[in-house]
């Protein structure tokens, strides 16, 4: 039996079998995530102007799936007739400015801007409790403890490389990689189509509250499964296990909804 956030309900009586079926589903959740190799991007869709950007998330093995819905840009404003309006400034590309880790239990953030051409994110992501303490090597000829397994590539961060600005009516785009230890996205997002013939059309805009509304309900409707994977509490003495015990810890909290 798979893990089931809504049981048990206040006032519900507890069933011992099915109380351990949920620390095994717990477990499992928690093995799943630990071993996350790739990154795919199944599926992208354009929505209509103005609709609310979606994204989707999904464990399949060891690969995480992502579904995107994004919304092409709004048309621009008739102007009076006469001469073609002017075309507001292209969304040029997504800047990540920075990304600050944050002490277990806080809450992430995302602060998002727009300076006229390139939308900007400042992330703050808390980092995983420490984790425990892992079994000892194998026992080596001379009788004294083995050598330690060889660490695994960390999962670093995730980069955009890219931005491009597609004509009006192309569908929009996301290419995904994974170079070892980063996950990088390249993004083709359609322009909105010119205004009709008129005088000194009004520039096109993004605004603020529009790509926060778009990235909040973003956020919303991504996966809550990984809300009960726990984090690695123990820290560890050597570094480079201690730097793939945060990391491990972001994903997992970043995850969680």
């Amino acid at each position: 039996m798979s893990y089931d956030p809504q049981w048990p309900q206040n006032g519900q009586n507890i069933d011992a079998d099915r109380f351990r079926a949920q620390f095994s589903g717990v477990i499992d959740l928690i093995n799943a995530a630990s071993s996350i190799t790739a990154v795919v991007v199944d599926e992208v869709t354009t929505l209509p102007a103005g609709a609310a950007a979606t994204a989707g998330l999904n464990l399949i093995g060891s690969t995480l799936h992502f579904t995107f819905a994004l919304p092409r840009g709004q048309d621009g404003i008739t102007g009076p007739a006469g001469m073609d309006g002017a075309v507001g400034p292209p969304f040029a590309q997504a800047v990540v400015d920075s990304v600050t880790t944050l002490n277990p239990g806080d809450s992430a953030t995302v602060g998002v801007s727009f300076d006229g051409s390139n939308v900007r994110f400042n992330f703050a992501i808390p980092r995983g409790n420490d984790g425990s303490q892992g079994p000892p090597g194998n026992t080596g000829n001379d009788g004294g403890q083995g050598p330690q397994g060889v660490q695994g590539p960390p999962f670093a961060q995730a980069l955009v490389d890219g931005v491009t600005t597609l004509d009006p009516g192309q569908p929009a785009t996301v290419q995904t990689s994974f170079d070892g230890s980063n996950v990088r996205f390249n993004f083709g997002i359609p322009r909105g189509n010119d205004g009709s013939n008129g005088n000194d059309g009004a520039p096109g805009e993004v605004s603020e509250a529009m790509l926060s509304s778009s990235i909040s309900n973003a956020i919303s409707g991504t996966s809550n499964n990984t809300n009960s994977v726990g984090t690695l509490d123990s820290g560890f003495a050597d570094a480079d296990m201690e730097a793939l015990r945060q990391k491990m810890n972001e994903i997992i909290l970043n995850g969680r909804r």
